[in-house]
């Protein structure tokens, strides 16, 4: 079994799947890193040239990671948007929605400088893009969870009930 953490970004995702894979002694994947580590580029830069080609390479990156046993992964904002990504996410799986609102996501969005730098406009940009992207994605996200946590508690907090939920599901 796996434990796949899914959110907007800036919800946190990162942070907690690598404390969360600490305390389990499990290895830690992002799907963000290893796209960057195939076409080496930022996602920024690789969403600009090719946005196509671009969920080509995250698709057989979700698969790949995936299909491994006992690995915590942190999807990208926009992992769950192909089914094929869907079905691998849920797949042997714990799935676990870091859920919080466009203010809180803005405001983190906002106080992280590589933010900018590392992650691609998909929209106008703003906090019009989050409200937009986050309507759009969040039924997805909602669909393929089975456990949905505020993201507004802190990392260790998350972390314990994530680690409690894992523990307490049957292989």
């Amino acid at each position: 079994m796996n434990i796949v953490i899914i959110g907007y970004r800036a919800a946190g995702k990162s942070t907690v799947a690598t404390l969360v894979a600490q305390r389990l002694g499990w290895p830690y994947l992002d799907i963000d890193r290893g796209i960057e580590e195939r076409c080496q580029m930022t996602l920024a830069d690789f969403w600009q040239q090719d946005p196509e080609y671009f969920r080509t390479v995250e698709t057989e990156v979700v698969i790949e990671m995936c299909r491994q046993d006992q690995k915590v992964l942190s999807f990208g904002a926009g992992s769950l948007i192909k089914q094929a990504n869907q079905e691998a996410a849920c797949h042997n799986s714990l799935v676990v929605y870091l859920q919080t609102s466009v203010q809180e996501l803005w405001r983190r969005i906002q106080a992280d400088p590589g933010s900018t730098a590392n992650r691609p406009n998909l929209s106008r940009g703003g906090i019009e893009e989050v409200a937009e992207m986050l309507a759009a994605r969040e039924p997805v996200y909602l669909r393929c969870a089975d456990l949905i946590l505020d993201a507004t508690l802190s990392p260790d907090q998350l972390a314990t009930t994530i680690t409690s939920a894992c523990e307490s599901t049957p292989d």
